[in-house]
């Protein structure tokens, strides 16, 4: 089974399911959500600056923290909405509540009044970033749900890698306000695409919001065989790919006194997580997602072992030439591992699709901010936190992977599609 059928006259009128169309417009409702994490980071001292505050007052960095919240609080209630209402309309009322986070951001009086404007701005990006995650697993069954899982996914991991150069571009011709403008704007253009999605979710198999059946949905979902370690693993990989997201730019300033490159730096890693995606979209169908997670587990526990080798041996500074060599191999991997895993835990819960994309997304984003920032405080001028915080997520998350497929194949029955 590849892609669930579509009417003809619904498919003369809307993009194709599969189609290349199709992909496109989820992948940019998932780029939205992410553009609005750390887009806002290169904007630090010009918000300082407009809101009165102190040059170096770290209090802005709640303008990450409180998106974050809204975002990972949001996607629980989008996912029990677009179980009952279907996708697009929860894409379109999160896309509107997005743009009125971003619009009041800017017209913010104070840094309190910014945090609120924030939360909202995350609360909006979970619409569109748990319904087009549901899009995926309504259409799709088996290699083809994860080929398609794993690239939109990778497109929610790349923006936010990309995002402070761009915003760094944009704040040499404009102010501050004109990155949230672009995020608004973005918004607003996606919304139109999304008009020509076809709805994947037919009203016969819509969930009432009644408290029974959203017990039940959220109970299927954490006693699908095999989910709850999914879930763990996905965890583990992800707080440390938000720790790199946060300590990368202190590295390369600190460690290496190398500030101007830093938008290469980022952005050259942006690509080779680029090239991941598009190697894992290939081989995951060839391979099967199984066979291939096993093989990549493998390949990432020896990457972040040589970079935790290089930090011990370098007293947490090794040449830069090094550091960026073994990085770019740990986030290649990565950039395979958090897609797959995350299709995996997905492949059971067809039937609740949308709860089970918004139960994934909302733990593993706020325990992996926990993680992130636990790992984060250990920063010591070195490479050495981040190498050994790659180390112990990575080996937890295999360890993690396995118990799940092997609770899953012990019930074969529970993996619909």
């Amino acid at each position: 089974m590849t892609a669930i059928d579509v009417a003809p006259s619904t498919a003369r009128s809307k993009l194709a399911l599969g189609s290349k169309g199709f992909i496109a417009v989820l992948s940019m409702c998932m780029a939205v959500t992410a553009l609005g994490v750390d887009t806002v980071l290169p904007a630090y001292g010009d918000i300082r600056s407009s809101l009165g505050l102190d040059e170096n007052a770290n209090e802005v960095t709640g303008l990450i923290t409180f998106y974050l919240m809204g975002n990972a609080l949001g996607l629980l209630p989008a996912g029990l909405l677009s179980d009952r209402f279907g996708r697009k309309p929860i894409m379109w009322g999160g896309l509107a509540l997005y743009v009125v986070g971003a619009i009041g951001s800017i017209f913010a009086p104070t840094l309190t009044t910014m945090f609120i404007a924030r939360f909202v701005w995350g609360l909006g990006g979970a619409g569109p970033r748990v319904a087009a995650l549901a899009c995926v697993r309504d259409g799709f069954s088996g290699e083809a749900m994860a080929k398609q899982m794993s690239f939109i996914m990778a497109v929610f991991l790349i923006v936010p890698a990309i995002g402070p150069t761009l915003s760094a571009g944009i704040l040499t011709v404009g102010p501050w306000q004109a990155v949230f403008w672009m995020c608004a704007v973005a918004a607003l253009l996606v919304s139109l695409l999304v008009i020509r999605l076809p709805e994947t979710l037919p009203p016969a198999e819509r969930r009432p919001l009644a408290a029974r059946k959203i017990g039940e949905s959220i109970r299927i979902v954490v006693t699908t065989p095999g989910t709850v370690w999914y879930l763990a693993s996905l965890t583990a990989l992800f707080g440390v790919f938000l720790s790199y997201l946060a300590s990368s730019e202190l590295i390369v300033d600190q460690t290496f006194d190398l500030k101007p490159w830093f938008p290469a730096f980022f952005g050259g890693l942006a690509l080779v997580m680029l090239v991941a995606m598009v190697a894992n979209g290939r081989l995951v169908e060839r391979v099967g997602l199984s066979r291939l997670l096993r093989a990549v587990f493998a390949a990432s526990v020896v990457s972040v072992f040589a970079l935790l080798a290089a930090a011990l041996a370098f007293d947490g500074e090794p040449p830069f030439w090094l550091f960026v060599v073994l990085i770019a191999a740990v986030l290649f991997f990565q950039q395979m591992l958090i897609p797959n895993v995350n299709a995996a835990a997905m492949r059971p819960l067809a039937e609740v699709a949308g709860t089970g994309t918004a139960v994934l997304n909302m733990v593993s984003g706020v325990l992996g901010a926990i993680i992130g920032e636990v790992i984060n405080r250990q920063f010591d001028g070195t490479i050495t936190p981040l190498a050994i915080g790659f180390v112990v997520s990575s080996v937890v998350a295999g360890m993690m992977w396995h118990r799940a497929e092997r609770a899953s194949t012990a019930h074969p029955a529970s993996v619909t599609g």
